[in-house]
């Protein structure tokens, strides 16, 4: 693959049909020198992540602005084999298990995900590495300026903070030549920027009630829009679930021509925990056995806790096994290696103990009921303490309902400048509502904690779970009160 070069070290911006001249954007790319001036611009942005959803929302996802962008760059996306990952819950882990196997096997690999928890660089990274300050710094000078030439006199309109982020992934990952990039889905997929790709394969992970504000009211309306993804004669995945998710997305997959496999049927999976000796203090595994065309595996182990993420495994090697049908080299046994050192940031992560202290971004009614049963299957304690914060838009009460079957105590709170965190009062009532207890709130996570500390003990838990964002705030905590305990 040859890499376009110039003085920053990326195609100069073209000229779009009708633009005059692109000073203007160059203007701005100008004043970005530093990661400060790279964060000026993109928070200047319309960020569809952090505010509230409206029936005019979806009138700012367009995929011909998104084009233009890219066109004007030099169609990066164009020289990068893909992957491509939509779903409700379980797409992001997914994403970070086909990224570690394939790195397993030898490739060079792009991972694409959001949010980031606390440094914007985590969203690009080569190997599950950060892209570089130096690096993000110029990749933004570059999208700057060719954003200001498709915003130009007769365009169309502002470039949002994650079409810009999505160009700037791309470029990235067309610069460094990687040999296959796994992408995940912003929100829903047939209107996400991220659909711009003819991947080499496309998958659906669970899907359930979420963004119905501009997905869809229903399970099957949201299934039509994640299976918005599939393209003509590229394999086209989803894991077994709910039928009518299951036969829209097949409808969608007919109709563009794209030949589905559905993990679960097509693909044949089981799993079963296994559970440490008594008093060995070791965690359960969930192992999985699964066949596919080429494979036969047994008792493979999951590398991330609880049953869910057993059928985001299973879907993670199918789609190995279908890159290996493209002409990837795929050893079984330098897949599974990799598969073994998966990590997810933010996935029942455990960050502290006597008590434990445990992040997990459960931002659904589904992934607080998961994280539930994973905590009482996979750890031991005597009371299970939670902080909870989520946004607003959020189908709040099934969350909380949630919340009561497993939790001791709930410390409501919200994550910092974001708009569309819901209020830590009004759930903390809604709460009491529903499960009869009287909850607590604080107005920030720090004040959370604190609460939280007066009646922890070592053998408790503490999980603070919701928002990515409120996992972002809990690891900027952690990490300033390391650097105050240093000083």
């Amino acid at each position: 693959m040859t890499k376009v070069k110039t003085e920053t070290g990326i195609a100069p911006a073209r000229r779009a049909h009708g633009a005059v001249e692109d000073k203007p954007g160059r203007a701005a790319a100008a004043v970005i020198d530093s990661m400060a001036g790279a964060s000026a611009y993109l928070g200047a942005r319309v960020d569809l992540e952090r505010v509230k959803p409206k029936s005019s929302t979806r009138e700012l996802y367009r995929l011909d602005r998104m084009r233009e962008l890219l066109r004007v760059l030099g169609n990066p996306h164009e020289n990068v084999r893909m992957v491509h990952v939509a779903g409700t819950k379980g797409k992001g882990s997914t994403c970070w298990m086909v990224s570690a196997m394939l790195e397993g096997c030898g490739y060079t690999v792009g991972l694409f995900t959001s949010p980031h928890l606390v440094d914007v660089r985590e969203r690009i990274m080569v190997n599950r590495r950060p892209v570089s300050e130096e690096d993000f710094v110029r990749l933004t000078r570059a999208v700057a300026e060719a954003a200001a030439v498709v915003e130009g006199p007769g365009g169309m309109g502002q470039t949002t903070y994650f079409e810009l982020m999505t160009a700037m992934g791309f470029l990235h990952f067309a610069e460094q030549a990687v040999d296959a990039a796994v992408v995940e889905v912003g929100l829903g997929g047939l209107l996400d920027c991220t659909n711009v790709i003819t991947p080499e394969v496309a998958a659906v992970a669970t899907i359930g009630l979420d963004h119905t504000q501009i997905l869809g009211e229903t399970v099957e309306e949201i299934a039509a829009q994640k299976a918005g993804i599939y393209k003509a004669g590229v394999p086209a995945l989803i894991v077994d679930q709910a039928a009518g998710v299951v036969e829209t997305a097949r409808r969608v997959a007919e109709r563009v021509g794209a030949p589905l496999t559905v993990v679960g049927k097509d693909v044949d999976y089981s799993f079963r925990v296994e559970h440490p000796p008594a008093g060995t203090g070791g965690w359960p595994t969930a192992r999985l056995s699964l066949t596919t065309r080429r494979w036969e595996l047994e008792h493979v182990a999951v590398p991330l806790a609880g049953e869910h993420q057993a059928h985001n495994c299973a879907l993670a090697l199918s789609i190995v096994d279908a890159l290996a049908d493209r002409g990837f080299d795929l050893p079984v046994d330098s897949v599974l290696a990799g598969l073994a050192t998966t990590k997810v940031p933010g996935r029942f992560e455990v960050v502290g103990q006597s008590p434990r202290v445990l992040l997990d971004g459960a931002h659904n009614a589904d992934s607080v009921k998961a994280l539930m049963k994973t905590i009482g299957q996979w750890l031991q304690y005597d009371a299970l303490v939670v902080i909870f914060g989520c946004a607003a838009d959020k189908d709040v009460g099934p969350m909380l309902r949630a919340l009561s079957m497993g939790a001791d105590k709930v410390i409501f709170t919200k994550a910092a400048d974001n708009q569309r965190a819901a209020d830590p009062a009004k759930l903390a009532k809604m709460f009491s509502d529903i499960d009869g207890k009287p909850a607590m709130h604080a107005p920030d996570l720090a004040a959370a904690v604190e609460l939280a500390k007066r009646s922890l003990t070592s053998n408790d838990v503490l999980a603070v779970t919701g928002s990515l964002y409120l996992i972002g705030d809990a690891k900027r905590l952690m990490m300033a009160r390391a650097g105050g305990k240093k000083k």
